[in-house]
């Protein structure tokens, strides 16, 4: 189970690794520009009929929940979304609903993904007949290996790689390469060194690009022909 406290009231802090789980600056822009914008999926979607996105660490579902927001404001009903993460430490309904109170923008959604949830099992849901989501609860290094999906789109965002190694280990790494489709990408907060070489070992073309809010760089990459 979860391992989360509320500072300044109301901002969510893993006790276990000592990390918050969105930025203190602004969790829902640091999606966008991270994760959104770092795969360029608002210039992708449009000209693909199915998107498989990716991610290690589900969290307070804040990722999911704006990635959903952003794909039906482009009014891609025809096609087909799919988001499958990987959580190990799930929390609560009641403290995702508090975590991503701050966006009045996401509370429908929010209010499904809380109906959905559940800490026991893996969760599987939709929300529209055109969008599906996929949470695995355990251990990514145990549950990807046996998983048969590629990927468009990879969000890595599990807590700090200084205090949470196992999520970004370089055998990890070469998994995230092994599910990435053809010309698939990846997107990160972190710009640790042994994250970009794992990821080049995994495959990857990796560039350092400017991270978001008190972060300096971040790496986004393209899954090498």
């Amino acid at each position: 189970m979860s391992n989360l406290e509320w500072r300044d009231g109301d901002f969510p802090v893993s006790t276990q690794f000592d990390d918050p789980y969105y930025s203190v600056v602004d969790g829902r822009a640091e999606t966008d520009h991270v994760f959104i914008k770092g795969n360029k999926l608002d210039q992708r979607w449009p000209t693909m009929k199915s998107c498989t996105i990716a991610e290690l660490g589900f969290g307070t579902g804040l990722n999911f929940l704006e990635t959903v927001r952003q794909w039906q404001a482009l009014n891609l009903s025809k096609y087909e979304l799919y988001f499958i993460s990987f959580e190990q430490y799930p929390i609560t309904q009641e403290e995702m609903a508090k975590a991503v109170s701050h966006w009045p923008e996401l509370q429908t959604l929010a209010a499904r993904l809380c109906e959905v949830w559940q800490t026991d099992k893996t969760i599987e849901a939709t929300f529209s007949d055109n969008i599906k989501l996929t949470v695995h609860l355990g251990d990514a290094n145990e549950l990807l290996p046996h998983l048969a999906f590629k990927a468009n789109a990879w969000y890595l965002d599990g807590f700090s790689p200084a205090k949470n190694p196992e999520l970004w280990n370089e055998a990890l790494m070469l998994e995230v390469g092994n599910h990435t489709a053809p010309n698939g990408t990846f997107a990160t907060y972190t710009a640790a060194g042994f994250v970009k070489r794992g990821l080049q070992a995994a495959g990857f073309e990796v560039e350092k690009t400017k991270g978001f809010g008190r972060k300096r760089d971040m790496l986004i990459g393209k899954k090498q022909p």
